[in-house]
């Protein structure tokens, strides 16, 4: 290779890795958008699912003085219902969840893992048989593919099938700090029915309280507060369960489809070597 195309390719590379890192930033900023639009959904999606709702203060009106029961917001009441202790803990959590997603999103992704400008570099160095400077290049670089290469490369004089075996184990090891990851999601999946289950139990016990304390029959308002915060808690619940149960299956499918690509890449690359360590 001359100097003039070896110095024509790094222009090309460097092209490359430029409108990957826009691609990157466009990606980055669509993702910020997509928290966004979650963060809005997860706290007013139950006032897009029930948009009129109206709560008696009292019962009836004219029994406290004639004056009409007021209609509140359903984000109002929803907020009210849930309280102080568990309306905190579920915007938290569906924070949390919205960044871990995005975050997933964003790490999980094939130009990420698998970049095609250092496959392509990568690949070229091997076909000028430049072995060293293709072991400097993985080995330099952070990606999934980029260390899994680099522990082929540095056990490839001790014969091809040390060198995969080394490179299974990289695999391993990469692929559970990406499992690691998407398991977050599924625990997202599994506390917050867990929180609106532990949500409906306060609250029917707050409404059975109000009525072991009445020497009377209880007015509906004076247990309108237990039962609304037994309901809603299980509504808000599910509603970050069931979009946390989908994205972790959805995730671990993309996951297993990345892992099967790099291993099936990587073996491409390294079978060139089959012969090394052979007698």
């Amino acid at each position: 290779m001359t100097t003039k195309e070896t110095s024509m390719r790094s222009i090309e590379m460097a092209n490359h890795r430029e409108g990957l890192k826009l691609g990157s930033f466009i990606k980055r900023l669509l993702g910020m958008m997509v928290m966004v639009v979650g963060l809005v959904f997860v706290v007013t999606g139950p006032s897009l699912l029930c948009p009129d709702i109206a709560v008696a203060q009292d019962g009836v009106g004219a029994t406290d003085g004639g004056e009409d029961s007021e209609g509140e917001s359903a984000l109002f009441y929803y907020a009210k219902a849930l309280g102080w202790v568990f309306g905190p803990a579920f915007l938290l959590l569906s924070f949390y969840f919205v960044s871990l997603l995005v975050m997933c999103l964003l790490q999980i992704r094939r130009a990420v893992v698998l970049p095609e400008d250092l496959r392509e570099e990568f690949e070229s160095h091997l076909d000028a048989k430049e072995y060293q400077q293709a072991y400097e290049l993985v080995k330099e670089d952070d990606s999934y593919f980029g260390r899994v290469m680099a522990a082929g490369m540095a056990r490839i004089q001790s014969g091809y099938s040390v060198a995969v075996d080394a490179m299974r184990e990289t695999e391993g090891e990469q692929a559970m700090l990406l499992e690691h990851k998407v398991s977050y999601v599924s625990l997202v999946g599994a506390i917050a029915p867990m929180l609106g289950l532990l949500g409906t139990v306060s609250g029917m016990v707050g409404s059975f309280q109000v009525i072991a304390q009445s020497a009377t029959a209880p007015k509906p308002a004076e247990l309108a507060g237990g039962i609304s915060q037994a309901l809603v808690t299980t509504l808000i619940g599910l509603m970050i369960a069931i979009p946390a149960t989908a994205a972790f299956s959805m995730l671990k499918n993309w996951l297993q489809v990345i892992n099967a690509e790099i291993d099936s890449e990587s073996l491409r690359l390294m079978s060139r070597f089959q012969g090394v360590g052979k007698k």
